[in-house]
């Protein structure tokens, strides 16, 4: 692409699109059947710290008949210069048009990427609706076009614009869809029918084909009615695809040339939560908890140091001091690889000791900080929404990481939790006042961050039902956080409260939503996940456009009875299950960690009519701690 050297030198980061990374994987186009393309709707240094890509981009390439490349959102400035210069989005090891290849596979993990899905599929030449792309222009096919990730388990948003859907882990559907795909293929077309391969695409399990189902609502209320598949053999419902045994870890990882966000090796020590925090979407999307064995953490992270040089490795997972032998495995790996200087990183601790004496046993020159997420201000709401931990042991926690030399915490909580109060918004206030003080006790004054987030009721939760708390409840709260927190002597971060809002309706959402991400994309909106970017009036301008409300999808309380958008998504976690956990939210109630106890999970009745009553009575009090639930 001759053309494209001459625009390169006009942007901010010529790198992001350049390609010739160590680790690519450049196959013969012609010897190979089926041909993909990886896309991750964001900058390149966002995309490259994502673990999604290099898992599919490392399973694909191994098969002999198929071959994966990579493509990422290009910044404005590429943006207008390809629009300029009349040149389409191309992938980054080839440097060949996005519309030469059979399969366009976008990994959607955030909401408040949906724009730039169709800016991608705009500046390749493909129709962004996929009602658009059944037919074929000029004798070529255009790419079928399908997606999974985190954002998927609620499809509907995008159901306009992505032809297929992944509904759970992909590493073995994607290679079972890929063969479909080729088996097709071989029967001497160019590209297979597209409605012939989505109907039986459709047959396997995990693969969401939304044009297959219709959904009906009630007038104008814009409650769903009902959900029905319109082709015959097809499931009611899609079960999520997981996959019984952790994958190879991704040890040729592609290594790039410049910054990203998360420049180190990453190994997946475990994947699942057993924690059963009733806000988290993870702990219920990533179930049932899978642990890579120890010998294989070591082998993998002694390929990543081999392969592709990182002198640091983050061992990932939701939870990483709840893996089994976390202790062990922090000696061992510290021992093992002395010679190299490794530097591990662990992410996501647990509040207690335990976690402050794994990262004192790290070895490192000079110990930068620490992360914790209380998520509430009062020991009472955070037993509500099942975080369980105590102010003592947090106290405990960081007084322990002040005598062990750390001088900088950051600390992530959440307003607007189901019931909360003003008193629990200034406890959080109260508890950061404490931190601080702790640290002055031990030394000097500490170094304390802290971030509130605005709380949103995600899908398959035990809070999908209830509403986001609106913007004349949330701003009086943080504004009593300010105060509060400067009076502690921490750093205070907060979101715009809208782009909360705007999450909280497109995680939400029914496929009605297709039109309002199109129009809002079609007055140029890109970037909404960064907030210099985001244009919050013109999405209210889509949502008045196209007779649709924000608030009806992000406020709006909904009832038991009510079909939801995503209840044609089985995760495998029985409804029982999450209206237990709903209740007690309301009794002050946690629950167990699942792995050592009885599983909460499975094994639950269905919802009997006592339970339907009893939720009617919650929302009739509005939630009011009152009310009895037995």
């Amino acid at each position: 692409m001759p053309a494209l050297d001459k625009i390169l030198g006009g942007l901010t980061k010529p790198a992001r699109y350049a390609g010739g990374e160590w680790n690519i994987q450049i196959k013969d186009w012609d010897s190979t059947s089926v041909r993909i393309a990886l896309a991750f709707p964001d900058i390149y240094e966002i995309g490259m710290s994502n673990l999604a890509i290099p898992i599919l981009y490392e399973i694909i390439n191994r098969q002999r008949s198929m071959l994966a490349e990579r493509v990422y959102a290009p910044w404005i400035d590429m943006e207008n210069a390809l629009r300029e210069s009349r040149l389409p989005l191309f992938s980054l090891e080839t440097k060949r048009p996005i519309r030469d290849f059979d399969i366009l596979g976008f990994s959607l993990g955030y909401e408040l990427t949906y724009t730039n899905v169709l800016n991608m599929l705009d500046l390749s030449g493909i129709p962004i609706l996929t009602r658009d792309r059944d037919s074929d222009r000029d004798n070529a096919p255009y790419p079928l076009v399908i997606a999974g990730g985190g954002a998927c388990f609620n499809p509907e948003p995008m159901s306009d614009f992505i032809d297929l859907f992944v509904i759970g882990e992909g590493e073995e559907v994607v290679v079972e869809l890929l063969e479909l795909y080729k088996n097709l293929k071989e029967q001497g077309q160019k590209r297979p029918p597209k409605m012939d391969f989505l109907r039986q695409a459709a047959n396997i399990a995990g693969i969401y084909v939304p044009q297959f189902y219709q959904a009906q609502y009630y007038g104008d209320s814009g409650i769903l009615k009902s959900f029905n598949p319109v082709i015959p053999g097809i499931p009611d419902k899609i079960e999520r695809r997981v996959v019984e045994i952790l994958p190879a870890a991704v040890t040729h990882s592609v290594v790039p040339y410049v910054e990203v966000v998360h420049d180190r090796g990453v190994v997946e020590i475990q994947r699942g939560c057993t924690r059963g925090c009733r806000f988290c979407q993870a702990g219920v999307i990533y179930r049932p908890l899978r642990e890579r064995p120890v010998e294989e953490v070591e082998q993998a992270i002694s390929q990543i140091i081999r392969n592709c040089g990182f002198s640091e490795v983050s061992l990932l997972s939701l939870s990483t001091s709840d893996y089994a032998g976390i202790e062990n495995l922090v000696s061992d790996l510290c021992r093992r690889f002395q010679q190299e200087s490794l530097s591990l990183s662990l992410p996501s601790l647990r509040i207690d000791n335990f976690s402050v004496k794994l990262m004192d046993s790290l070895p490192a020159k000079r110990k930068t900080g620490l992360t914790f997420a209380p998520e509430a201000g009062t020991e009472r709401l955070r037993q509500a929404i099942n975080k369980g931990v105590s102010e003592e042991l947090i106290l405990q926690t960081v007084s322990t990481a002040y005598e062990h030399g750390w001088r900088s915490i950051k600390l992530y909580f959440m307003i607007g939790l189901p019931t909360e109060t003003m008193d629990d918004v200034d406890g959080i206030s109260d508890l950061v006042g404490k931190i601080v003080h702790a640290g002055k006790v031990k030394g000097s004054l500490p170094r304390v961050r802290t971030s509130v987030a605005v709380f949103i009721p995600k899908p398959h939760t035990p809070y999908q039902w209830l509403p986001q708390e609106t913007l004349e409840s949330l701003t009086p709260k943080y504004e009593r956080l300010k105060m509060g927190i400067r009076r502690a002597k921490a750093s205070f971060s907060y979101p715009d409260i809208k782009t909360s809002f705007l999450e909280a309706a497109l995680s939400r959402g029914d496929r009605r939503l297709g039109k309002v991400i199109q129009h809002a994309f079609e007055m140029g909106c890109r970037f909404d996940a960064w907030s210099e970017k985001l244009d919050y009036a013109k999405w209210q301008q889509a949502f008045e456009s196209c007779g649709l409300s924000m608030h009806f999808y992000a406020h709006r309380q909904r009832t038991l009875d009510e079909l939801l958008p995503w209840s044609n998504i089985d995760l495998g976690v029985r409804p029982a299950y999450l209206w237990r956990e709903f209740q007690r939210t309301f009794k002050d109630q946690g629950t167990p960690d699942c792995r050592h106890n009885l599983c909460n999970v499975c094994g639950m009745e269905e919802w009997s009519e006592s339970c339907k009553k009893k939720y009617q009575v919650l929302l009739d009090n509005k939630g009011a701690k009152t009310v009895e639930l037995t």
